[in-house]
């Protein structure tokens, strides 16, 4: 007869030791742990293609509308003849910057008349826009001045270099500008993107940098409108709600005004038109 500790029996068939029963729960946390994942990268794969998607949609109607304003080209002129709200932005900027000053115009045009004050004022402007037309138009009415192509969604980003070779607008230009003017340019997005504009414009100025800003007061979120011929798709803010993008968006506004505008084209309706002058938060 031997003597000792007794053991514990043997567990009976078909019985789950103690280890048995701790592995379900770790197994089953185990599984779980693996759906999740896979469903999160599900929905983040699903996140990744809308967005792309939803790019591709812009750019597309951003490629129209330049299209729109190639065919547009003197017109715009004839039908806004009246630039004083844009003029008096002009003496603003030229009362604040020193002589040689390099300036951004978000929106150029024809280059009538931000981009030919400006440069005859005695700073050095760059305008950019997307219509081909348009920048004909203002590369031969102010020569001296620098002119690009680009989507101003861009300005700022890589695709400033990779897409539109640019290097100088794009992340290593940051704070290159004393001051930028966008005159009814940023109407032609949708007003979510608005504030992502502005805040690339905000990255190319330098600390207490400038900017002259015209918009249409309206409320109006990238609204399908008739003009000149063609359809083209605006946005527009009530005046609180414009200055409160422009202090999200990292500006402190330093002077607003409106004025009422007929267009020279009966069959334009007449606007409010607001500009602003404002000055880079640091």
């Amino acid at each position: 007869m031997t003597t000792g500790q007794i053991s514990d029996p043997p567990p009976a068939a078909g019985v789950a030791g103690p280890g048995a029963r701790a592995s379900r729960p770790a197994a089953a946390r185990a599984a779980e742990s693996s759906a999740r994942a896979r469903g999160e990268a599900a929905e983040s794969s699903a996140r990744a293609r809308g967005e792309a998607a939803a790019l591709l949609r812009r750019r597309s109607e951003r490629a129209l509308q330049a299209v729109a304003f190639d065919s547009i080209g003197t017109d715009y002129g004839e039908a806004f003849p009246a630039k004083g709200g844009q003029l008096a932005c002009g003496e603003w900027l030229l009362g604040e910057l020193e002589p040689g000053a390099e300036v951004l115009d978000v929106g150029c045009g024809t280059g009538e008349p931000t981009v030919r004050r400006l440069t005859d004022g005695g700073l050095a402007v760059t305008g950019v826009d997307l219509s081909d037309g348009m920048l004909e138009l203002a590369r031969r009415a102010v020569p001296q001045a620098v002119h690009h192509r680009i989507d101003m969604y861009d300005l700022a980003t890589d695709r400033a270099t990779d897409a539109w070779g640019l290097p100088g607008l794009g992340p290593r230009a940051a704070g290159r500008f004393a001051a930028a003017t966008a005159f009814f340019s940023l109407i032609l997005l949708p007003q979510d993107e608005i504030p992502t504009v502005l805040a690339r414009i905000r990255c190319l100025l330098r600390p207490g940098g400038l900017l002259a800003l015209g918009m249409v007061e309206a409320d109006l979120d990238h609204v399908a409108l008739p003009f000149l011929g063609t359809t083209l798709r605006i946005s527009g803010y009530l005046r609180e709600d414009l200055e409160h993008v422009l202090v999200e968006a990292g500006f402190t506004v330093e002077e607003q005004f409106g004025l009422p505008y007929a267009p020279a084209r009966t069959a334009l309706p007449p606007e409010e038109q607001l500009f602003l002058c404002c000055r880079r938060s640091d």
